[in-house]
């Protein structure tokens, strides 16, 4: 009987951690819906935001490829939200619709008020890079200053092409954790926590992360047309 009752136990046990086994797996499943929820809505808001701007330019998606060096069939499926489009190439866009980069991740309908909540905040990841980033400043109040977070792999890197903007674009790159490598046409910046680095967006840029810790930095961004306003 005493055997019996042990092997009760041990059963109720068992029932218990496969219970708990469960539990663990409904809610890594539950993130990860939540995840891909974000990305799918992310590449939605990129294909709209597209899709606007280069109608209030009157471009054609010739035209928009012509000036920004991105194929005509892939700005198609971009606005179609058929593809995830990487850092480069949403840069590349930017650069032909004249806006910054963190323009495109705006959302159409922001929440009114002067406070962006972290947790409406979505992240997005470069597939080339790998590269987190999400805007961060409030997106229901006028102003000519951008601000985005952006966490960078260890050995990642990313090019940015420079390209004509009508309205000069002005960064400030501000490291929070780590150290980034930074080179904007010839000039080399290797920056760690604290440092502040400031330039325009008119030579090639490079950012690379060259140590084998992940890095942290925020991004400041204005144009000079949104500075005038």
């Amino acid at each position: 009987m005493a055997r019996d009752g042990r092997g009760a136990h041990h059963a109720g046990l068992a029932a218990l951690h496969l219970s708990h086994l469960d539990s663990a797996s409904n809610i890594l499943d539950s993130a990860s819906s939540v995840r891909e929820a974000l990305s799918i809505g992310l590449n939605d808001r990129i294909a709209l935001r597209v899709r606007d701007l280069r109608a209030a330019r009157g471009l054609s998606l010739d035209a928009l490829a012509q000036r920004c060096g991105v194929s005509r069939s892939m700005i198609s499926l971009i606005e179609r939200g058929e593809t995830s489009p990487t850092a480069v190439v949403l840069d590349k866009l930017a650069v032909g619709l004249d806006v910054s980069t963190a323009s495109l991740f705006d959302d159409p309908q922001p929440r009114s008020g002067a406070v962006a909540r972290g947790s409406d905040q979505q992240p997005w990841r470069d597939p080339g890079s790998g590269y987190v980033r999400r805007n961060v400043s409030p997106g229901g109040t006028p102003s000519p200053i951008q601000i985005v977070d952006v966490s960078f792999p260890p050995g990642a890197r990313v090019t940015y092409e420079a390209g004509f903007r009508d309205s000069p674009m002005h960064q400030q790159v501000w490291v929070l954790e780590g150290t980034i490598e930074v080179a904007v046409g010839g000039d080399v910046h290797l920056l760690a926590a604290g440092d502040c680095l400031a330039l325009v967006l008119e030579a090639p840029v490079v950012y690379h992360n060259p140590a084998g810790e992940p890095a942290r930095y925020a991004v400041v961004i204005a144009s000079e047309a949104a500075l005038r306003r």
